[in-house]
């Protein structure tokens, strides 16, 4: 290969790192691997105040369990504000409203689950200068059935996939993705899905939400160039995509955003609090809204500023 042709396909690599959302649950997992985002001490503090209000808000709430979300790298560009759900449980046993998620495995090349902190799911945030968290509580018997269902280790783990992909197609069982885990945990749970059947739980898992009319985030590459080069990218996978969008480099990946609308789509009564942090503020906003970008408060939010 000549110079000049490296030269291109080197910049059409990092172009296509810029302009993908690769971090999708990737980069929220590279504090496993790589070392964590340096934090000032005047940003520790923020953010473990912040997650002290996330927590309030989950404590008052009378709930036992909630669909949290956090922001990640930004994916303003895709019109994503959300990155990372996990859910959140009050009866974990040695941490209180612990977020049990998928990450990957760096060292092993896996996806694995893990139950993190509250403080930690909050400190593992990629913008320390401003950040999001939104939750979804969800009224009897959902609730219920979440809980019992993402408490049972046996079950929580027979949704585990052996392959991860941050761009994991929603209905195919090639490989999985952390937003996707929740999403067929929720389906296990809503639909009463037993263990054991003729066919494996995430077929099954995947099988009622698409008679549930569960519809992914589409993500537009805009360009088959870019999705080729996504090959050269360990943890992009295309095969597990159906050719017709892949024709017009178009990704469906389950996204908090997908996962918040099919709540909301299917338990109406499900109620949502948005909470974020920006220059020694923190805003919380009540109802399925988004809060303004640039934690910006609206006149029926609450703003506490933190000096």
């Amino acid at each position: 290969m000549n110079r000049g042709g490296w030269r291109w396909r080197r910049a059409a690599l990092l172009l296509l790192l810029s302009l993908w959302p690769w971090s999708l649950c990737q980069a929220e997992s590279l504090r496993y691997c790589d070392r964590p985002t340096e934090l000032s001490a005047d940003q520790q503090d923020e953010l473990l105040r912040f997650g002290g209000f996330v927590r309030a808000e989950l404590e008052a709430s009378g709930q036992r369990v909630a669909l949290l979300s956090r922001s990640g790298l930004d994916l303003g560009r895709f019109g994503q504000r959300y990155s990372h759900s996990g859910v959140s449980l009050l009866a974990q046993r040695d941490t209180p409203w612990a977020v049990r998620q998928l990450y990957f495995a760096c060292d092993e090349r896996r996806p694995r689950l893990y139950d993190e902190g509250l403080a930690g799911f909050v400190l593992g945030t990629h913008d320390p200068v401003i950040g999001y968290v939104s939750v979804v509580l969800l009224p009897a018997p959902e609730s219920e059935r979440l809980e019992r269902s993402a408490l049972d280790n046996r079950q929580a783990l027979e949704l585990l996939a052996s392959s991860y992909s941050a761009n994991a197609y929603p209905f195919s069982t090639r490989y999985q993705n952390c937003n996707q885990w929740v999403m067929e945990m929720l389906a296990t749970a809503w639909a009463l899905l037993p263990l054991d059947g003729a066919d494996s739980l995430r077929t099954r898992a995947q099988q009622w939400l698409q008679a549930q009319g569960y519809a992914a985030t589409v993500f537009d590459v805009g360009s088959r160039v870019l999705m080729w080069f996504g090959a050269f990218v360990p943890w992009l996978h295309r095969d597990d995509h159906p050719r017709e969008d892949l024709a017009q480099a178009l990704y469906r990946v389950s996204m908090p955003a997908s996962i918040e609308a099919f709540v909301h789509q299917t338990v109406p009564d499900a109620q949502r609090i948005e909470l974020c942090h920006a220059a020694h503020r923190v805003v919380i906003h009540r109802g399925w809204e988004p809060i303004a970008d640039g934690c910006v408060p609206g006149a029926q939010d609450t703003l506490v500023q933190l000096d």
